[in-house]
């Protein structure tokens, strides 16, 4: 599945949803090679994103509520990480 953080496209392995206090809650899980740690872990920083999941014709505006991390070394050429987010609609 696509989705875009901002404006930065992640293929997602697993993805789930649900509605909380109105609001949608998601929890997805991609893979990031060494390659595109450092794109990836600048656009995390931001922290609140522009969301969108054109295959489910869904967007919001998200913020992180859960993150973690496979692995912590992605400099060393050939590492794979799992990032597992959870991301919260947040109120416009």
């Amino acid at each position: 599945m696509e989705l875009y953080l901002n404006d930065q496209l992640i293929q997602v392995d697993k993805f789930k949803e649900d509605t909380v206090n109105d609001l949608r809650k998601i929890w997805i899980e991609f893979r990031v090679t060494n390659e595109d740690y450092h794109d990836i872990a600048t656009l995390l920083y931001e922290g609140t994103f522009d969301v969108r999941i054109p295959a489910k014709s869904l967007s919001f505006r998200g913020t992180i509520e859960e993150y973690s991390t496979s692995i912590t070394n992605l400099y060393k050429k050939g590492n794979v990480g799992i990032y597992k987010l959870c991301l919260r609609e947040v109120k416009k």
